[in-house]
């Protein structure tokens, strides 16, 4: 990725409320991320006649609670009639989700980073075939003393447009295990640290926010409701 090239994500504009999803018990691995989910997701830019992506996260992921590893399948979608051309998919960390790597992907330059956001990788797809889906693995980490969220726009080929945006969308749990091997944490749930005395720890992060707020407040001004439009790359004081 060119190191003037700048990335373009509009803002989350889900304020629906998440159901309660039941664990059951033990500890939910990488190969036990329950079905894929497109919450917390939203078209943005019109893609071409008969392209209809879309991207799915799992609903539950597994943050190992020593080494703060987790494994998380992003997976884009075209649900439409006609192929898709290129296109990329970025995937993107928040507060205390830190992606490390992705299979197949590019890391983004800190400079190029959307704002507020600690990390990010865009993975570049020449075409993906009507009806046709590719999944990504994700290696992340996840700091149960914060709230997490991941973002995945997927956008045109120079990143221009954004056809498709779930997030940035929380993962998390109000029922914190810190004494157990790994925690299990719900998409679309905001993260509820709890230390290991069971005392509260301060939450940080935008996520103190309930959803609907906290999405309302990575709005800018406009009636395009894009949080963060165009990333100026950054100036260093003199």
């Amino acid at each position: 990725m060119s190191s003037r090239r700048t990335t373009t994500i509009a803002g989350s504009l889900v304020t629906a409320s998440f159901s309660v999803v039941m664990i059951l018990s033990g500890t939910a691995g990488a190969d036990d991320q329950g079905p894929g989910s497109s919450k917390g997701g939203k078209a943005v830019d019109e893609a071409a006649a008969g392209v209809k992506l879309t991207t799915l996260l799992p609903e539950k992921i597994s943050v190992d609670n020593s080494s703060k590893k987790t494994d998380i399948t992003a997976t884009v979608k075209n649900e439409g009639s006609k192929e898709s051309g290129k296109i990329q998919l970025l995937v993107v960390g928040f507060d205390g989700l830190t992606v490390k790597n992705v299979q197949g992907c590019s890391p983004i330059a800190e400079k190029n980073l959307p704002e507020g956001s600690n990390s990010g990788f865009s993975c570049p797809i020449d075409n993906l075939a009507a009806g046709a889906s590719k999944s990504y693995a994700v290696d992340a980490t996840f700091d149960l003393k914060k709230t997490g969220k991941i973002c995945l726009p997927v956008q045109s080929d120079g990143g221009k447009k954004t056809f498709w945006q779930q997030g940035p969308v929380p993962f998390g749990t109000t029922n914190p295990s810190p004494n157990a091997p790994a925690t299990p944490l719900l998409l679309g749930t905001d993260n509820h640290p709890v230390a290991p005395n069971g005392d509260e720890l301060p939450r940080t992060g935008p996520g103190v926010l309930p959803l609907g707020a906290a999405g309302a407040a990575l709005l800018t001004a406009g009636a395009a409701g894009l949080w963060w439009s165009q990333r100026r790359p950054r100036q260093r004081e003199s």
